[in-house]
């Protein structure tokens, strides 16, 4: 069996995968809203882009009164 070498993302390249520039990124990580991330250095850090594609379905909704049911709950 072959293990799998996780593969992460850098702020920059995970960014553009989801379509936000890397300072909403940054603001998330300070609000604690956004995708997990791994604290690579003082300065870095990286994503799964597993756990962010886990984090963007949880905020999927079907309908907005389904949003506003899941921010009152």
């Amino acid at each position: 069996m072959t293990a799998q070498t996780k593969q992460y993302l850098d702020e920059a390249a995970e960014a553009r995968r989801i379509n936000v520039s890397p300072r909403t990124l940054q603001r998330w990580r300070a609000d604690g809203n956004g995708p997990p991330y791994i604290r690579v250095g003082a300065r870095r850090v990286a994503y799964d882009p597993q756990k962010t594609d886990e984090w963007l379905a949880s905020r999927s909704f079907a309908h907005r009164a389904a949003e506003l049911a899941q921010v009152a709950a």
